[in-house]
């Protein structure tokens, strides 16, 4: 059998591209705006200049850096069993983040997420089982800014199963962050062990580094958290107009991320991802269902497996639309997206339910997109040709009669050979189309979230260890000005 794959590069220009990324490490260089990190880098023997803020990193210590990631990595569900793989072309979905505002159904105007929509979310999103990842998805604003990012993630550890993509606002939040995990988990060697999250952190391109950031990827690293690399190029803003060119800034991005990461402790697992965008000079906006944007992301994509012999794993927030409400124009992003990530083997793909340049979520359009993640990964699964015969067998049994459905062959293979979808897709005919109600996908989607919501099952979690993730919320919330934490509708 053959995996389909999709490239988009010569092996010649995949080597150009990671030359020129290296080159620009040296000449401009990258500027890095926390201390701690310029040192690293300076220890490490590259040039800084610490009054521009300005480090110029020689090919050979990121080379170094580079080869001390390692080729692949696990993410654990709560009950410790491996889930998510990153490295190779396996594929992967986790919804996107982080959603400032959420839509309704059927409302044309969005509106701010509370305590309740982050939960509901939990509900849905934990029991599509083709979402592979939870994500902080929902950021709440019933609660003070300052609080947001961790405050997200505790929800997801009180009633989710599934491992989780999160990331900080701040840099005091990673400890909290951590100390909410480490609860979970047990201990911090046991967490490093078998990581249950894995935290994005962002360049700001082009070729710099904020504080928040670089606390964030030393931290990851010394604590063996999963980091995941999410730069962001705009063609024609903030990165080269060209889709080659982002791609070798991102590169340039994502190998000075690794070797600041790998100085602060190496080993510790890293991924080479993002989230850039192709720019709308029509409209200033970052279009992320733009065919430019996913061809960047295949393209990154390619140079990150390129990168060392095995490998990076990768990372691409694909799989959304730019659109503010649930139609034709978000299954047609959402599914280009998702379908060329999938045959570009990037391993963990961020966007179910997002739409509105990643600002917005949809429950409705989470499961919609479940549906269209099946059946990408059914495509990226091939065509199976372990049977030998291939075909004479069945065909000399069934004859000219012609009827498969009777064949024991066909009860053997028909599941698997197709991804069977839910009542959200409709495959009826029309006149029992029209006898169940003739609904829209909006209307189909609506009601499988509402029976999702309607049908979860809280955790059993130790009533001890909630009582652990209580405490650490509300005395962490309490130093923000927030004395009672938002009254949560499910009781863990």
């Amino acid at each position: 059998m053959i995996r389909p794959k999709l490239e988009f590069l010569s092996p010649e220009t995949v080597s150009q591209a990671l030359d020129e990324a290296y080159e620009l490490l040296w000449d401009p260089g990258v500027r890095v705006h926390y201390d701690e990190a310029l040192r690293l880098l300076a220890d490490s023997g590259a040039t800084v200049d610490f009054k521009s803020r300005v480090a110029k990193i020689p090919r050979a210590v990121a080379e170094r850096a580079v080869d001390t990631v390692p080729s692949s990595f696990y993410l654990y569900s709560l009950e410790g069993e491996p889930v998510v793989h990153y490295g190779g072309d396996d594929v992967h979905f986790d919804p996107g983040s982080a959603a400032i505002e959420i839509a309704d159904y059927a409302a044309d105007q969005s509106r701010v997420p509370v305590t309740e929509d982050c939960e509901n979310f939990v509900r849905v999103a934990d029991q599509l089982p083709q979402i592979d990842a939870l994500a902080t998805s929902i950021v709440c604003g019933d609660v003070p800014q300052q609080m947001a990012d961790w405050y997200r993630l505790y929800l997801l550890l009180l009633y989710g199963r599934k491992p989780i993509v999160t990331g900080t606002f701040a840099i005091e939040s990673f400890s909290i962050m951590h100390e909410l995990l480490v609860a979970v988990a047990g201990s911090a060697e046991v967490l490093a062990q078998k990581p249950r999250a894995i935290f994005d952190v962002c360049p700001s391109p082009p070729l710099l580094w904020s504080d928040i950031t670089c606390a964030n990827l030393i931290d990851s690293a010394r604590a063996g958290v999963p980091a995941e690399l999410v730069s962001m190029p705009l063609t024609g803003a903030t990165g080269p107009a060209t889709v080659i060119g982002s791609a070798v800034q991102h590169a340039a991005e994502c190998l000075s991320g690794i070797t600041i990461h790998q100085l602060a402790k190496p080993g510790s697992p890293i991924v080479w991802g993002g989230s850039p965008a192709s720019f709308d000079m029509r409209t200033g906006t970052t279009p992320m269902g733009a065919m430019a944007t996913m061809m960047l992301d295949c393209t990154y994509t390619q140079l990150g497996k390129a990168v060392k012999p095995g490998g990076l794993p990768t990372h691409a927030y694909l799989g959304m639309s730019d659109t503010k409400i649930v139609d034709a124009q978000t299954g047609l992003e959402s599914a280009s997206g998702a379908i060329l990530g999938a045959l570009a083997g990037v391993n963990m793909m961020s966007g179910p339910g997002m739409m509105d340049f990643e600002s917005c979520f949809s429950l409705e359009k989470l499961v919609i997109d479940a549906e269209i993640v099946g059946m990408a990964k059914r495509l990226v699964a091939g065509v199976s040709d372990a049977e030998d015969p291939l075909a004479l067998h069945v065909m000399r049994e069934v004859g000219h009669a012609g009827n498969f459905l009777k064949s024991k062959h066909t009860r053997l293979h028909f599941r698997k050979e197709d991804y069977i979808p839910t009542e959200v897709i409709d495959r009826d005919f029309r006149q029992t189309w029209y006898d169940k109600g003739a609904q829209d996908i909006n209307t189909r989607a609506h009601r499988r979230v509402q029976e999702l919501i309607a049908t979860w099952e809280p955790l059993a979690l130790d009533a001890e260890l909630v009582r652990e993730l209580e405490s650490i919320a509300s005395r962490h919330a309490q130093t923000v000005g927030l004395d009672r934490l938002p009254e949560r509708t499910i009781k863990a």
